[in-house]
């Protein structure tokens, strides 16, 4: 039974000690970029292991509720509602009547009130924070001497590991190779590529390889069918599996040929992508107006409409990222709005809900982690609205 504690300030506890040495000391250095440890608190959230288990149960539930609000055919007017490209409307589908098109990982942004935990939304798609989460939070137990393996809510290692395997096992006919492409000069993605790379190494894959996202090739005719990367100086390799920590959107957007090609190969499975095409059903904020319908007054949702909402709410884009163009409004009048590049988009309305603060005031968001189950819990916290810049805060059990 999920407790009124949330009601009290969140509380902290200061975490001596360097965690660059205790990452390096758990072999992940080449896995964890230098800024990452700049924005990781030296102190963690105190986190009752009650408030813990319902974070977790509240993030298996919801993606169960996701699943079920799907219709079976993907209509045309719901992926017009969620904004998802037509380009990619072929292959959503595909991958949704396709269970060999796996679903590896996500992170639910929840926030913690008194009537237990809300869905804020759905990173379904390419959800960050993997080195953070994964490696530097459990680091930071580790320097301060609180490293005991039952302090944490954190099995995302495992998780990822897990499905990966299972991913592997479902498509046996692929060549076992595996590719992880990401946005170029992005260090941070690079990272989150690095974990999950080592996680499909102990999961079996026979060849793991990295590079940005434009050192990709793909061809659709004759003996060059699939998609290739250059292994080593003059070594193209053709890959079975892909990841890409690319959003399907942005890819559709700036790529369309390329998007073109890549999804003509998975409806003739040449190659098989992850996260497949139909999380972006999940990762659209339209669908939380969506699942609003469906299941009305759900305890582990807030309001959410694609029409103007009474009252304190929030308005956001569709597919917009890392807290851009979102915008906080009592009525029509506007309380504060955040800079971004989506305000083209459609927009969906959410109601507003406080977030749990510390004796400073600072705010602060729950990221529960799905890899085939709930896995692993991180935190944010801002003095405003949460984004992909705010201080990441580890935790500990108590």
């Amino acid at each position: 039974m999920y407790t009124t504690a949330m009601m009290n300030p969140i509380q902290l506890l200061p975490l001596a000690g360097n965690v660059g040495p205790a990452v390096r000391a758990l072999g992940w250095e080449w896995a964890v970029e230098e800024a990452c440890e700049n924005y990781v608190a030296q102190e963690a959230v105190l986190l009752p292991e009650a408030e813990a288990d319902a974070l977790l149960s509240a993030a298996d539930t919801l993606y169960d509720m996701l699943v079920r609000a799907i219709p079976d055919a993907v209509p045309d007017d719901l992926l017009q509602l969620l904004a998802i490209p037509p380009g990619l409307w072929a292959a959503v589908r595909h991958s949704w009547h396709d269970d060999r098109h796996w679903h590896l990982y996500g992170r639910f942004d929840l926030a913690s009130t008194p009537e237990g935990p809300k869905l804020i939304e759905f990173n379904a798609d390419t959800a960050t924070s993997l080195p953070e989460t994964a490696v530097v939070q459990w680091a930071s137990l580790i320097a301060a001497q609180q490293g005991e393996e039952d302090r944490q809510a954190n099995g995302l290692f495992e998780g990822l590991e897990a499905q990966l395997s299972h991913w592997l096992g479902l498509n046996e006919d692929l060549d076992s190779s595996l590719l992880l492409v990401y946005l170029p000069d992005s260090a941070e993605d690079e990272a989150n590529c690095g974990v999950v790379a080592e996680a499909a190494r102990a999961a079996g894959f026979s060849r793991v390889y990295l590079c940005p996202v434009d050192a990709m090739q793909v061809s659709v005719v004759g003996e060059e069918r699939g998609v290739w990367a250059e292994a080593a100086p003059g070594e193209w390799v053709r890959f079975g599996f892909v990841f890409k920590l690319v959003p399907w959107e942005i890819l559709a957007e700036e790529e369309p040929a390329l998007t073109a090609d890549l999804s003509q190969l998975l409806l003739s499975r040449d190659v098989i992508v992850a996260n497949p095409a139909y999380t972006l059903l999940f990762q659209s904020k339209g669908l939380l107006a969506w699942l609003w319908q469906v299941y009305p007054q759900h305890p582990l949702l807030l309001e959410a409409s694609l029409q103007d909402l009474p009252g304190r709410h929030v308005r956001k884009p569709l597919l917009g990222r890392e807290g851009q163009n979102v915008v906080e409004l009592d009525g029509s009048r506007l309380l504060h709005e955040q800079p971004g590049d989506f305000t083209h988009q459609p927009q969906v309305r959410q109601r507003w809900v406080e977030l749990p603060r510390d004796a400073q005031n600072r705010r602060y968001q729950a990221g529960v982690f799905w890899a085939g189950e709930a896995c692993a819990i991180s935190f944010r916290r801002e003095a405003g609205i949460i984004t992909n810049l705010s201080e990441f805060v580890p935790h500990l059990l108590s």
